[in-house]
């Protein structure tokens, strides 16, 4: 199974009025899992790089609700795309077993990451050999 075929990216609905905007995101409505875990990346400099790690067992959609980065997903078979996360109304969803880095983030970036797991480090695969051995095991 290609896991990457699932990664995409979501639109939520934008609210508001004069008094500015409000963006709602619903587990299992707005995104397609129940939320256990959100935490936020700020005050990273554009050449960092984050992330580069898959996870066993955490799905996740990333949404910069200010500024901007990018984030390359890879699914191990030599296949990658790059996301632009550039408005605060949309957000990437990346399922398990999916590779990603996140990098280029403007000085005022701050990218929201919710994810369906409690943090488990021992679900992470941080060495990228690791996980292309883990991507052919999962596909024999």
């Amino acid at each position: 199974m290609n896991h990457m075929d699932q990664v995409r990216m979501l639109e939520f609905p934008v609210n508001g009025d004069e008094r500015g905007h409000l963006v709602i995101v619903e587990g299992l409505q707005d995104i397609p899992f129940e939320m256990k875990r959100l935490f936020y990346i700020f005050g990273s400099d554009p050449e960092v790089v984050r992330g580069q790690h898959a996870n066993r067992k955490s799905q996740f959609v990333l949404i910069n609700v200010a500024g901007t980065s990018k984030v390359k997903v890879k699914d191990g078979r030599g296949n990658e795309a790059i996301y632009c996360l550039n408005r605060p109304h949309t957000g990437l969803f990346i399922p398990t077993m999916v590779w990603k880095d996140m990098y280029d983030f403007s000085e005022d970036s701050v990218l929201l990451c919710i994810s369906d797991e409690h943090y488990d480090p021992a679900e992470y695969i941080r060495n990228y050999d690791e996980y292309v051995k883990a991507v052919l095991e999962e596909n024999e």
